[in-house]
């Protein structure tokens, strides 16, 4: 994956090696933003399954899980990755989850 960054003209020199630096240090952030959200989903899909309590606890963890995929979704889509459908299927992120996202 590249990253340009806006408004920013081709240089060399130190300046070039600056902005490589910059870009590295931008992509790790990227990556790790997108990695704590990855373990938040995951951890509240596992919290999901093996609720055995009430409906209305129930609801809040549903609540909470999609909270967390669509923070994890938004972060997918600033990383340029539009199509969830993977994702979807490999945390086994359940359609009551997949209808509240967005809602508040």
């Amino acid at each position: 994956m590249s990253v340009r960054l806006p408004g920013i003209a081709a240089s060399s020199g130190a300046s070039e090696a600056a902005l490589n630096a910059v870009d590295t240090e931008i992509i790790g952030e990227i990556a790790s933003s997108l990695g704590n959200a990855g373990r938040k989903v995951e951890s509240s899909m596992q919290k999901l399954r093996l609720h055995a309590g009430d409906d209305e606890s129930r609801a809040l963890l549903v609540k909470a899980a999609a909270e967390a995929v669509y923070a994890y979704f938004v972060q997918r889509e600033l990383c340029g990755l539009r199509r969830h459908d993977d994702v979807i299927r490999e945390y086994g992120i359940p359609r009551e989850v997949l209808v509240r996202l967005g809602a508040k």
